[in-house]
């Protein structure tokens, strides 16, 4: 265990050595979450919306946001890294496992997401008057099922690439269409019968009406529960099967 927060903590300074994956993981879903609120519209009530405005239902979704661009660009691009360059075969010579990486690279991303969606809620309350969630034992679940279910897709994407490039530029093609159905171009609300089924079915999508259910004082639907927990066993089952350390 100290061998892995040592490890942590040296992949976390590692990690802010880097100016571009710092801005892009971190400060992207807050800076989204002022973009957004500035229009004023979106700080109107909806009558359609049950009262709600565009803004509090755009918090969920830059929250799924600040766990997707970790789980699918910076932790892929990283581990994929390290094997090409022969890191994780060196490390079997050492006392240091392989695997103890794996768990600082997943232990680092998942803290760090967290401070980007703490940065969220606080902003999105002090700023535009956003509730904080009513349910916050559901809101937690909903988040770890969001945080287990990307992170396995994250990992597959690690175990296939065959470098730290091609795992950063899978990732980033799989976190477009993937922010589509969480609603970040067109909300989950406004999405026809069709739209709003594939939503379900994809791991931003059921992530982020856990998290709007939470909010709203529920918990995540069955459904969507069982759609993360399945990602989560499929994706991870399957990058723990093709993985390769070098």
């Amino acid at each position: 265990m100290s061998a892995l927060y040592r490890l942590t903590a040296t992949e976390t300074r590692l990690f802010f050595r880097e100016p571009m994956s710092v801005l892009f993981a971190l400060a992207i879903p807050p800076a989204l979450l002022v973009i957004l609120g500035a229009v004023p519209s979106f700080r109107e009530s909806v009558p359609d919306l049950g009262g709600l405005r565009i803004i509090d239902l755009y918090v969920p979704i830059i929250v799924a946001l600040g766990v997707a661009l970790f789980a699918l660009t910076g932790l892929p691009q990283q581990f994929a890294s390290y094997r090409e360059k022969g890191v994780l075969r060196r490390m079997r010579t050492t006392p240091v496992r392989p695997l103890t990486m794996l768990g600082a690279q997943l232990l680092m991303s998942a803290a760090l997401s967290v401070v980007t969606v703490l940065v969220v809620l606080a902003t999105a309350r002090l700023v535009f008057d956003v509730g904080l969630p009513r349910h916050l034992l559901a809101h937690l679940v909903a988040y770890l099922l969001t945080i287990s279910a990307m992170f396995a897709v994250g990992l597959l994407v690690a175990s296939l690439a065959p470098s730290g490039r091609s795992a950063g530029a899978v990732g980033t093609v799989l976190l477009f269409p993937n922010m589509f159905f969480a609603g970040l171009w067109l909300p989950r609300d406004a999405m026809n019968d069709v739209l709003r089924t594939i939503s379900d079915l994809t791991p931003l999508g059921a992530a982020v009406q856990s998290l709007q259910d939470a909010t709203a004082g529920h918990w995540p639907q069955a459904t969507h529960v069982a759609v993360l927990l399945g990602w989560t066993v499929v994706a991870g089952g399957l990058a723990a099967r093709y993985f390769r350390w070098e």
